[in-house]
């Protein structure tokens, strides 16, 4: 079985870093010097590489030889007697750009030029149609939906405020249009529980008591006025706090950004408010969008306080899950919304890769990284899908495709892909097993799929690029140091380590990513959807190079005998053993085709009804 990426960041570490320090001694840390062309002196004789004036510090065929060992390849001593002298004249100027004497700064909103696009070629001219929902003078027609649901005739507002503060976004949704509470009312609900309960489960950054209370009475005078835009208008809020809010600090979790205040709003939260939505709360995240930690320390998981909600978008998962806003905001580059909504028992949508502009948001990955829904039912999902998704022309990533979805279609007869060894398997699970006899329940058929046995953790050559890039600044001036993880899996050394990375092996990476596209459009052209173990590395790694969309939805509950940790193994800072097993929520993620968001709603929401378990909350809470 291929080894965890957990696994595989621990192991490797040790040895980059003693090789870094090698070939930092080697280079004798000389400054670099001016570089620049080297004019022919003949008319007409074009230049050519290797010909520049020396620059930076000298090198020898011994720093070579340690820097083999970073990169994994081998030289002959001739050839590495001729890299190491033509060094300074051929490969060193390329570093200019950074290291000086023309250094140049490249600015946090600059994308790279090159721009993954999940299509392939031959589905490119595709053309989306949204069906044309059926007139039925209901609820959803009333607020410009169109599309179609059902609620019951009657739906009384609960006398609990706990109860209210549980309810799905439909359910507020009607309460609130049909004047049994108003926005102001449902906002201090919000409000009171995110200050009561945030002292356990840490997951507010910044509580925006007073921006919430301002918008929702804003909600309240536009609705009595009979202005209603939809289903979010009213509705309290958090977002994952990588999201920029103008005059509200957005700190991405780590410790150089605490007191950054944004200027502009996201485009996201700029939707948000035109739907009326009220923000109340800026949620945490692991620093720099990695794990449960940040700066005020770590997000417990509502169901079992002794261990962290998971990450990166830990606030948004605990926030979900104690029932503390409507709704939230989160992201993710590699499991950062699977994996909290998972732990945490909430639904989480992670849309395909250009659906949703990430315009202000926290950059970690260019190729990789989405802005996604949380929240307490499958359908709310696509409630927020639907006020966020579309281009905004400044996210170059975005591609304009038309959102389907009927909530009212039927699931038979679809066909559901599986892969028989992930099931069989840890992180697999009996509730995972059971789900796929839900599938055949609900008349689906399950069908057996397969991908080929690739090194797919070799595309992660890119994220680490990416990112290393993206925070390029605070690596080199050492802010990284600030952070309160400081060990061999967190950023501050992933960062580090990439800075030895190939180019070759990145481009070598991009290449193989292209073929693991290919191959899912194969497998998905044979099925609706994919069932998959939540927290299946393969799942992760493909299906976020892939840029496919996945929905994670409570499944059932399982026993666990120990906390569990985002973070690889210390022996020094072990988990905490439990006398007895606790009961959490275990969750599964259904995988769509691209840009297929409302089928594997669709489903999820078909599957969600079928498991029964949707309603249970934490205790405590």
């Amino acid at each position: 079985m291929a080894r965890s990426r957990r696994e595989f960041l621990a192991k490797s570490s040790m040895g980059l870093v003693a090789a870094a320090a090698m070939v930092a001694k080697a280079s004798g840390g000389q400054t670099p010097q001016a570089a620049g062309p080297q004019i022919p002196a003949t008319p007409g004789a074009p230049g050519a590489f290797g010909t520049s004036p020396s620059t930076g510090p000298e090198v020898s065929v011994a720093t070579f030889v340690q820097a083999e060992k970073l990169v994994q390849v081998e030289m002959s001593g001739k050839d590495l007697a001729e890299a190491a002298g033509n060094w300074r004249q051929s490969m060193a100027a390329v570093y200019e750009r950074r290291v000086g004497p023309r250094k140049l700064a490249i600015g946090y909103d600059v994308a790279p030029a090159t721009v993954w696009n999940p299509l392939m070629p031959k589905v490119q001219g595709v053309e989306c149609k949204r069906k044309a929902p059926e007139a039925s003078g209901g609820y959803y027609d009333a607020i410009g939906i169109d599309y179609a649901a059902s609620l019951p005739e009657k739906l009384p507002l609960p006398a609990k405020d706990e109860d209210i503060a549980y309810a799905p976004v439909a359910h507020l949704s009607w309460w609130i249009m049909s004047k049994q509470i108003t926005s102001e009312r449902l906002t201090g609900i919000y409000l009171d529980r995110l200050e009561r309960f945030n002292r356990e489960l840490n997951c507010v950054i910044t509580l925006t008591r007073e921006h919430g209370l301002e918008q929702a009475r804003a909600a309240d005078k536009e609705i009595a006025a009979g202005k209603y835009r939809g289903p979010l208008h009213g509705i309290p809020w958090g977002a994952k706090d990588l999201l920029d809010t103008v005059g509200i600090r957005t700190t991405w979790g780590a410790e150089p950004f605490r007191d950054r205040v944004p200027v502009e709003d996201a485009t996201v939260t700029k939707r948000l408010n035109e739907a009326g939505a009220v923000l109340v709360a800026k949620l945490s995240l692991g620093a720099l969008a990695l794990n449960d930690v940040w700066f005020g320390g770590q997000t417990k998981n509502p169901w079992n306080l002794d261990e962290g909600a998971s990450g990166s978008s830990a606030g948004p998962g605990a926030a979900v899950a104690a029932g503390l806003v409507g709704f939230a905001i989160g992201s993710e580059t590699q499991g950062s919304i699977v994996s909290p909504s998972m732990r945490d028992g909430v639904a989480g949508l992670r849309p395909t890769f250009g659906r949703v502009p990430r315009t202000g948001a926290m950059t970690l990955s260019w190729t990789c990284d989405k802005l996604g829904v949380m929240a307490r039912g499958v359908e709310d999902t696509m409630f927020v899908l639907e006020a966020i998704k579309g281009p905004d022309e400044k996210d170059v990533a975005c591609i304009p495709a038309v959102l389907q979805f009927d909530a009212g279609r039927s699931v038979q007869g679809l066909k559901v892909g599986y892969f028989p060894e992930w099931m069989k398997v840890a992180p697999a699970t009996e509730v995972d097993r059971a789900a796929m006899d839900v599938v055949k329940k609900l008349g689906m058929e399950l069908v057996e799929v397969s991908l080929p046995d690739w090194p797919y953790d070799s595309l992660n050559i890119i994220l680490f690029a990416e990112s290393a890039a993206a925070f390029e600044e605070i690596t080199l001036n050492h802010q990284l140091d600030e952070l309160k993880m400081q060990v061999p899996d967190a950023w501050p050394n992933t960062f580090r380590q990439s800075r030895f990375l190939s180019a070759v092996d990145f481009v070598q990476a991009d290449r193989l990513r292209r073929m693991v596209a290919v191959e899912m459009e194969r497998v998905m052209k044979s099925v609706d959807l994919l069932l998959v173990p939540s927290l299946r590395d393969e799942f992760l790694v493909i299906t976020n190079f892939t840029g496919h969309p996945s929905l994670t939805l409570r499944a059932g509950f399982v026993e666990v005998s120990e906390a569990r940790s985002d973070w690889a193994p210390d022996p020094k800072n072990p988990v905490k053993k439990f006398e007895k097993p606790r009961r959490v929520p275990h969750g599964v993620s259904l995988v769509g085709r691209l840009f297929e968001e409302g089928r594997i709603v669709e489903v999820g929401m078909a599957m969600e009804g079928a498991f029964g378990v949707a309603g249970e909350r934490p205790a405590g809470f």
